[in-house]
């Protein structure tokens, strides 16, 4: 079938002459980088595929989030409930009924099709391959990712109906075609371990300082430097972190506890509870690096806690690794307060349509009371040579950010080192989106910087988009131990967990005095907890054969806006 172009079609427009009047919703121009094709898949191959419809009023449910979100807003902390969510997503009942007309005049039988969240999810089950590629105009084909050989069915191209085209948000899966079993997030790893003399901290644990900026984020270390180590945690009966985990990636209880034995010993009775979304498993005695990476510092820091371990599928010709987390979450009764995840993609790689859609997944995460962080990358402004060819014959560089951490309502986290200053990591992704434009919260801050930088890299990045990171954390040295082996380990997945274990505690703080979570951090961060931040002036974040930019005074695309002072933020939140 191929794709017509014309005006849209609108509502009052009847359903029967129109379902051949196609608009293109994405198409990429070729086979996706290290995806090799292998053809068309067998003819009795069936896919589920999930509709994604936009809400009656677009505008509701972030509003909804700035309002509880707001520090002083009279519904500040007035989460809402799953149900109050699935109204506010709702689409309107018309719209419904025209994807329901659509999908009958395809033969998709109402049997196959369930409806979620307010009727803004359709998942239909077990749709042959003939009459999906029917329905979206696509060619869905067998691809591999030449890495690692994982196999998806994917589409590079689909469409929609033209009256329908305009109230959905995507469908998939279709053109994102997952990130491969290598999360894009992997810290850097070494075979060590920490010295007793490089254990020991500043001010903190009985011992001497660190001779050097070249030492260990160990827990010790982390929870002296940015002052939790005199905390004590008074809420884990109502408060709870999650790590929301992919592509087999395990933790071990074992290493668990070794690891509390030799960084945190009045924490070895740490624990977690593991869900199993969409063909996760859960395998400890195939423990890996993310796995306990995650685990062992959002443990060290936020103990006791209680922590959730969410296992997710890896990507495959039926599922999603991102929608199928976010559909699990987003269907309990209650959301950890607070989420960590070290997983992205190069932005560029995501269909802009698919980018979207999962960020107002987040978004209906925050307006529930989540705090979610996101890894900004490991690349500073991008790997390799950033050559990107737009079909003028003359390549031009691109800055590369990475996604998810580029959502506007998720909490980027970059990269620092060092403790006499603490200065940038040069590996800190940042940078600025090419899909989301700036927001509101960021007026303020971004501007300031992007004046002091000028001209330099005109071309290279989006000066109107979405900045990241929006605060930074240790991400140089991190100990850990797999099967009760030590590694050391770098990489702003390892700042990620760090950071959720001090949010989660800066939750506890609120939840044990009778005040409601902090839920989307960002609207705290860049207002009324900007004192609460240790303000990082020195370093970059090279990538795409450039220096990169520059850490200076206020927000930068390398370590935002600082890193964290547990005890000033407690003292500015005692005050809301």
């Amino acid at each position: 079938m191929v794709l017509a172009f014309g005006p849209l079609g609108g509502l009052a427009t009847p359903f029967v002459s129109h379902w051949d009047d196609l608009r293109a919703k994405h198409t990429w121009n070729s086979v996706p980088k290290n995806w090799l094709n292998l053809g068309h898949p067998p003819a009795d191959t069936t896919i589920d595929l999930h509709v994604a419809l936009k809400a009656k009023n677009e505008n509701a449910l972030i509003d909804a989030l700035m309002e509880v979100s707001s520090p002083g807003h009279p519904k500040q902390g007035a989460y809402l409930s799953r149900e109050e969510v699935a109204e506010l997503v709702a689409p309107p009942s018309d719209v419904l009924e025209l994807a329901n007309a659509w999908l009958e005049h395809y033969g998709v039988h109402p049997s196959t099709i369930s409806t979620k969240h307010g009727g803004s999810w359709l998942t239909l089950t077990a749709v042959p391959i003939s009459r999906a590629n029917e329905l979206l105009s696509a060619s869905y084909q067998l691809y591999q990712h030449i890495g690692t050989n994982e196999t998806v069915l994917r589409t590079l191209s689909y469409g929609l109906p033209a009256a329908l085209v305009e109230h959905v948000h995507n469908v998939a899966p279709t053109t994102h075609f997952g990130f491969p079993r290598t999360p894009r997030q992997e810290p850097l790893m070494r075979r060590g371990e920490a010295t007793r003399e490089q254990m020991k901290v500043p001010g903190g644990d009985p011992g001497t300082v660190l001779l050097s900026r070249d030492h260990y984020a160990t827990p010790p270390f982390l929870r002296s430097f940015y002052k939790t180590s005199s905390y004590v945690p008074l809420a884990a009966d109502r408060n709870m972190l999650g790590v929301a985990a992919y592509l087999d990636d395990y933790p071990n209880p074992f290493d668990l506890r070794e690891f509390m034995n030799r960084y945190r010993f009045d924490a070895t009775s740490a624990t977690y509870s593991v869900v199993k979304i969409k063909g996760g498993e859960y395998n400890p005695s195939n423990p890996t690096v993310e796995g306990n990476l995650n685990i062992q510092y959002t443990s060290a820091i936020a103990y006791p806690t209680p922590h959730i371990f969410y296992s997710t599928g890896r990507s495959d010709s039926q599922s999603d690794e991102f929608i199928n987390w976010l559909d699990y979450v987003l269907g309990q009764w209650s959301v950890p307060q607070t989420v960590s995840t070290a997983y992205g993609m190069s932005e560029y790689t995501i269909p802009p349509d698919y980018a979207m859609y999962v960020c107002n997944l987040f978004a209906q995460l925050g307006v529930r009371g989540a705090s979610v962080l996101f890894s900004s990358g490991n690349e500073g402004v991008g790997g390799g040579d950033c050559l990107f060819h737009d079909g003028s014959g003359n390549p031009r560089v691109q800055f590369i950010p990475t996604f998810p951490s580029t959502c506007p309502w998720v909490t980027s986290v970059g990269g620092t080192t060092g403790y006499d200053p603490e200065v940038a990591a040069s590996l800190s992704g940042g940078g600025f989106s090419v899909y989301f434009p700036r927001p509101p919260y960021q007026n303020n801050a971004v501007p300031t910087f992007l004046r002091n930088v000028g001209g330099q890299y005109n071309g290279f990045y989006n000066p109107g988009g979405r900045g990241v990171p929006d605060i930074a954390l240790q991400a140089i040295g991190y100990p850990i131990l797999l099967r009760n082996q030590p590694f050391i380990l770098s990489g702003t997945s390892c700042a990620t967990p760090a950071t959720a274990g001090i949010i989660s505690l800066l939750n506890d703080y609120r939840i044990s005095n009778g005040k409601a979570p902090l839920g989307f951090l960002n609207i705290w961060l860049y207002g009324v907890c900007l004192g609460g931040l240790n303000d990082i002036t020195s370093g970059s974040n090279p990538g795409c054969n450039t220096d990169g930019f520059s850490a200076v005074p206020g927000w930068d695309p390398v370590t935002g806006l600082g890193s964290l002072d547990f005890e000033r933020l407690v003292a500015i939140l005692s005050r809301w």
